[in-house]
């Protein structure tokens, strides 16, 4: 601990930069770590459709790519990784979430008939 102390003293600028990249380290694995965890639960696969989920949701849950989704949604590709809710993208189609949904679940079944 003395050793790390000497080193900060002479290097503060070093020794800060270091531990702000351990720092950034451990974030980014125990975010890792929890992803993977939560996707690896059968549950969280081919998750009934609600309307709190986002388009990147569904995208993880149901295996398929967001431009699929984008695509049926009605929106630009680039906007699938919003936090946009499904119930968010029907109302402001002016369209029920019932019929979305519906929209959504022959999209991918389609996507995974053709595959």
């Amino acid at each position: 601990m003395k050793r790390f102390i000497d080193i900060f003293r002479r290097h503060p600028l070093l020794a800060s930069g270091f531990m702000l990249a351990l720092a950034m380290t451990a974030f980014f694995a125990i975010r890792t770590v929890f992803f993977v965890v939560y996707w690896a639960d059968p549950a969280h696969r081919d998750q009934a459709l609600q309307g709190w989920m986002t388009p990147g949701y569904v995208a993880h849950s149901w295996d398929v790519p967001k431009d699929l989704l984008a695509e049926t949604l009605g929106i630009p590709a680039e906007r699938t990784g919003q936090r946009r809710t499904l119930s968010d993208i029907a109302a402001g189609r002016d369209i029920a979430l019932p019929v979305l949904i519906d929209l959504l679940n022959d999209a991918i079944a389609g996507h995974r008939a053709a595959q």
